[in-house]
């Protein structure tokens, strides 16, 4: 080793034969600057030299990286944060069942709430449909009539259901509303029944079932009483539709 040249740690005490052991030199902060780490010779390339303790690569490494994990500045690993838990669903309300929505949309009205909501549909023609549970014409009838009102809707037509069920029976037009799939507002009967039939209609002798066609400004254009069909009361919108200002007409069928 040439003079001057920095003293070599040897875990052993000793230097190899030669003098000429490879060096792995490593600055170290504070550490004094005469020191230097040495990997001992491979056995192969000095049969004759055994160490008492062995080291090498692997040993040295692991020394060195226990050392810069205590320097001031040297890296440290950090771990992944975890991810935070995700927020629960907000809990959504059940879809009311078909007994359920039509009970909610049955509401009660008397004459004159009727004929508000035949302004309010805002409709060329209104259909009001005047049933009942207990009146077989009346259930017969009832697909035809929404049928007409789902097919007229595009034209500008407008359906308006009133139940004449007694209050003890409420939960029977509730049923049936849902069975043949009624999703909107409709109505059933209040007060006294002559008041109910004449403030409804003067031409309406109060039969069962009855099915009137409004115009778009609340005016009564045609009254049937009895039970219809989809052709009959097709017709009859239509007119309305197309003939805005025709005066009323009444047909009866027993």
């Amino acid at each position: 080793m040439q003079a001057g040249a920095p003293a070599a740690w040897n875990p052993d005490g000793d230097l190899p034969p030669d003098g000429a052991a490879g060096r792995l030199a490593v600055p170290l902060g504070p550490m004094p600057q005469d020191r230097t780490f040495m990997t001992p010779r491979k056995r192969s390339e000095d049969p004759g030299w055994t160490p008492t303790r062995r080291t090498g690569p692997a040993v040295a490494t692991a020394v060195l990286a226990a050392l810069l994990a205590g320097l001031p500045g040297a890296p440290v690993a950090l771990a992944a944060p975890v991810p935070a838990a995700p927020a629960p669903a907000p809990a959504t309300a059940a879809a009311p069942t078909p007994i359920a929505a039509a009970a909610r949309q049955l509401v009660p009205a008397d004459a004159a709430a009727v004929l508000r909501a035949v302004r309010a549909a805002g409709a060329k023609a209104v259909i009001v449909n005047v049933w009942a549970t207990w009146c077989p014409p009346c259930r017969e009838e009832f697909p035809d009539i929404l049928k007409v009102g789902r097919d007229l809707k595009g034209k500008g037509a407008a359906l308006v259901l009133v139940s004449g069920d007694f209050d003890d029976s409420r939960d029977e037009a509730v049923r049936f509303l849902a069975d043949h799939g009624v999703d909107f507002t409709t109505y059933l009967k209040t007060g006294n029944d002559a008041a109910f039939i004449d403030g409804l209609a003067k031409e309406w002798s109060g039969m069962f079932p009855t099915t009137m066609v409004f115009d778009g400004t609340g005016r009564l254009r045609h009254l049937r009483e009895g039970k219809t069909t989809y052709q009959q009361l097709r017709d009859l919108v239509l007119d309305v539709i197309d003939n805005p200002a025709h005066g009323p007409e009444k047909e009866t069928k027993r």
